[in-house]
């Protein structure tokens, strides 16, 4: 690696203090995920599906949990939707 200048290296020790706090803010919202759901498709559903997750730069889990909270919030009981964590409504 090629010497870096003053500015270069600050910048990146910022990028790296960057880094470090999201990996630390991803970690505490996955603690909260715990449960697993697992789910029988077609391969060629399936295969579609990844496509434009990836299209779309999003995570097939990212796309389910989404679709999950939608399906509470429009179908949920008020007793349901109560019960529901107020981070979770808005949260992937």
């Amino acid at each position: 690696m090629s010497q870096l200048s003053g500015v270069e290296e600050g910048v990146f020790c910022y990028n790296q203090i960057l880094l470090k706090a999201n990996l630390i803010r991803i970690a505490k919202v996955m603690e909260n995920r715990t449960a697993r759901l697992s789910v029988l498709i077609d391969p060629v559903k399936k295969e579609i599906f990844e496509e434009i997750c990836r299209l779309h730069d999003l995570t097939p889990s990212q796309v389910v949990r989404q679709m999950i909270r939608e399906f509470i919030h429009t179908r949920g009981s008020s007793e349901q939707l109560a019960r529901m964590p107020r981070s979770r409504l808005s949260q992937d």
